[in-house]
């Protein structure tokens, strides 16, 4: 494994899911829709819509979506797809 994991790709699979690649070669499919229904917040909630939640981006190897980081996910935790 590698001694520091991050994501080099990211696939918008439908819904409120991601293929994440991260630099092991690993891959993990993640469904934040469990995350959304746990975490009700306004700054979140906005992207329960699928058309905003496939706006995300890749920032120093992490997956995140708004221009400040509205959201985001601890790596390692996506990495054994834990949310």
């Amino acid at each position: 494994m590698a001694r520091f994991i991050y994501i080099t790709n990211a696939e918008y699979m439908g819904g409120l899911s991601l293929k994440l690649t991260f630099n092991d070669q690993s891959e993990r499919v993640i469904d934040f829709a469990s995350f959304f229904d746990n975490h009700s917040h306004p700054q979140y909630n906005k992207y329960c819509d699928p058309a905003k939640f496939k706006k995300f981006y890749i920032s120093n190897g992490n997956v995140v979506w708004g221009k400040n980081w509205d959201l985001m996910f601890p790596i390692e935790n996506l990495h054994i797809g834990k949310l």
